[in-house]
């Protein structure tokens, strides 16, 4: 549990920048430069998310149970992951009428995503990992709500939400078909 612990510690900490402290942010990019600045936040959050999924997988293996997932629990989760993945695909498409409506989609959809796994999954390092997303996730796109509003290159347009919904559907499908089970050794069919 130390290493999912600290790997979140990491993973979640660099990605917490602008919540502490949007000032200081900009100073270390300045400080920095732009390239070198992106090149340590790169090089940190990939060591934090290494740690975050051998510390996950190690815990699961010794984990006990927090409480057990009420009933409709995992179907609830099939529902809400797919929204998770409409939510972040928004995020890379060109704008849509999501995208401008929710403004953070990414952050929005890992929270979704997070909240579907705590509600589907009782054990101690499942809840470490899929609580700790959730709750700064929820921080994170409050605190992004008080910035200014990103601003849109282009006019909303419903290209972009029918790729979003596409992308996003397409990736569940895939996950719902296997690649869950793959990557992390359970269907969410189960």
């Amino acid at each position: 549990m130390t290493t999912l612990i600290i790997g979140l510690f990491i993973f979640l900490g660099i990605h917490s920048f602008r919540i502490v402290s949007e000032t200081g942010y900009r100073a270390m990019v300045r400080r920095l430069g732009e390239g070198r600045f992106k090149g340590a936040y790169s090089l940190l959050s990939l060591i934090g998310l290494v740690l975050v999924v051998y510390g996950y997988g190690w815990a699961r293996a010794g984990q006990g149970v927090l409480y057990d997932p009420f009933a409709g629990a995992g179907h609830l989760a099939l529902v809400l992951v797919p929204i998770s993945f409409i939510l972040a695909a928004a995020a890379y498409v060109p704008a849509g009428h999501i995208k401008k409506t929710v403004r953070h989609p990414m952050v929005l959809g890992v929270a979704v995503w997070a909240f579907a796994h705590v509600i589907a999954n009782g054990g101690t390092a499942d809840v470490v990992l899929f609580g700790s997303f959730f709750v700064w996730a929820v921080v994170d796109y409050l605190n992004s709500l008080g910035r200014h509003a990103p601003v849109l290159a282009e006019r909303p347009r419903a290209k972009g939400d029918v790729l979003a919904v596409v992308a996003g559907l397409v990736v569940s499908a895939a996950f719902v078909a296997g690649l869950h089970r793959w990557l992390v050794g359970v269907s969410p069919l189960v």
